[in-house]
């Protein structure tokens, strides 16, 4: 008999209207977003009726029918947000792959370490990536001012990399733990030398933990708001700064629609991620809490 059927009905009810509840909280606020970005504002943000913005009423009056891409051609073409598209592309690109690639190889050799400065190096991470970032970013910002090389993507790569890189290296370093020295030991045995059992022994075994990081660090640099808009020019914005940048100017009728639009077109790509992903996802979370 499973556990389920052994709980009382009432209890079952109640987790099952719990869970209801949770999910409507949770879901209603991005459907409400993406159903409002195909509006005009004066439908979305009615002060006389949230119907309004169900029925589309001023909708139907100013484009002839229920809905409109307005927002989402003002955003994309008129303001050129697939610029800002494509420069978060390339931040969040290059600071994965750089976090991996550092974070793969440090929390190896951290992990298969026995010297007690390994403990030390793990520390320092620690508390570096505890220090708030707008702290980090703001010792960056003279030397980049002297250095003329404020306001372009590599510098903000770089600086996001040296935020992201304590949490790469004590994630990998914990899934580094989980997996049995012997691995390694019968690997060299077998005549591989030290990195060629990493690679194609041990590096096999803990994709999933190289994946549930990588996917963190992704994230990371997608959605950061508070490097990016201090260290990138107007010209070089990512989404989420130009987002920000859409409601400064909500005095201009029709530009809050387009960081409605905006944010929707900035939040769809992480859900299919996410969904793509969920099973790496899910084994690497459990292979980093479970040490072998």
């Amino acid at each position: 008999m499973s556990v389920a059927t052994r709980r009382p009905a009432a209890l079952n009810a109640l987790i099952l209207g719990f869970l209801a509840i949770w999910i409507i909280a949770a879901a209603f606020p991005f459907a409400w977003t993406v159903w409002g970005s195909f509006k005009v504002e004066a439908d979305f943000f009615s002060r006389q009726s949230w119907w309004s913005a169900i029925e589309g009423t001023r909708t139907q009056a100013q484009t002839g029918s229920a809905f409109t891409l307005a927002g989402y051609a003002g955003a994309w073409v008129k303001n050129e947000f697939w610029k800002a598209a494509i420069n978060t592309l390339i931040v969040t690109v290059s600071v994965t792959l750089i976090s991996l690639t550092i974070g793969t190889l440090g929390g190896y050799a951290l992990a298969r370490s026995g010297s007690r400065y390994a403990f030390w190096i793990l520390i320092a991470a620690l508390i570096f990536r505890a220090m708030p970032h707008i702290t980090l970013v703001s010792g960056y910002m003279l030397p980049f001012f002297q250095l003329n090389i404020w306001g372009v993507l590599p510098t903000t790569i770089i600086v996001l990399v040296a935020i992201n890189q304590p949490f790469t290296l004590w994630m990998l370093h914990s899934f580094f733990l989980s997996i049995p020295k012997d691995l390694d030991e019968s690997a060299m045995v077998d005549g591989c030398t030290r990195f060629q059992a990493f690679r194609m022994v041990i590096i096999p075994v803990m994709w999933p933990g190289v994946i549930t990081t990588g996917l963190f660090s992704f994230l990371l640099g997608y959605n950061d708001f508070a490097v990016t808009s201090m260290l990138l020019s107007q010209e070089n914005q990512t989404m989420v700064p130009k987002i920000a940048s859409f409601l400064g100017s909500i005095q201009n009728e029709g530009n809050v629609m387009y960081a409605v639009a905006a944010v929707v077109s900035a939040t769809v790509p992480l859900f299919i991620l996410v969904l793509f992903f969920q099973r790496q996802i899910v084994s690497g979370l459990t292979a980093g809490a479970v040490k072998g």
